[in-house]
């Protein structure tokens, strides 16, 4: 019999596709399928490795839960699983190109990017809480990544002075449509600028 499985965050993002059919012998089990699955060249290497909970046609399903023909599985990762967000709170210069590319995928239709200058201003110094502000970080690219299907997202803060001219953030994201990657790097660079220990202070502020 045939059943179809749904992928999400992480899974989706190695198989390159939103859901798989596979065929199992009738009176498999919800074990059995990942069993099969775990056989799949794109999935080999991730199945293992994070604790995946499985969704039976909408509903969380056992192990030994027993399918029928063209029930709907779903793989459900953790939620702040999924690629793990490039994220780096430093002093050295920041390349919109670089973090941009760490993003990029095959399966990406479109990459969106926000870039962060000073403004009216000689520079800028920031301070942060370095240890959290990338915690932090990495928790908030997480999370746009589940909400708009992202495929990756990445992002990269200055500390220290800034001059103008140059950046002191920079937000990347990939997703498989423009709509998805718009709404998530918006997202994602407001909440950094709500949530991230990362202070400014202006130097220099021009008339």
């Amino acid at each position: 019999m045939t059943i179809r499985v749904r992928l999400f965050a992480v899974l989706r993002q190695r198989a390159g596709r939103d859901a798989i059919e596979i065929r199992v012998e009738q009176g498999a089990t919800v074990a059995d399928v990942l069993t099969t699955l775990a056989r799949e060249p794109e999935l080999a290497g991730v199945l293992g490795k994070i604790p995946v909970r499985v969704a039976l046609n909408r509903d969380y399903a056992a192990p030994e839960s027993t399918l029928s023909a063209n029930d709907e599985l779903a793989l459900i990762p953790p939620v702040s699983g999924g690629a793990e967000p490039c994220v780096r709170v430093g002093a050295e210069p920041i390349s919109i190109e670089e973090v941009s590319s760490k993003v990029a995928s095959p399966s990406a239709g479109a990459i969106v990017a926000f870039q962060g200058t000073p403004r009216d201003v000689a520079e800028l110094n920031y301070e942060a809480y370095v240890e959290m502000a990338e915690e932090r970080i990495a928790a908030i690219l997480a999370g746009c990544v589940e909400r708009h299907h992202l495929i990756a997202a990445a992002a990269e803060h200055r500390v220290g002075a800034v001059p103008a001219g140059e950046a002191s953030v920079i937000v990347a994201v990939s997703a498989p449509h423009r709509r998805e990657a718009f709404a998530g790097a918006c997202e994602a660079i407001d909440g950094i600028k709500a949530e991230a220990p990362i202070w400014k202070t202006e130097v220099g502020r021009q008339p």
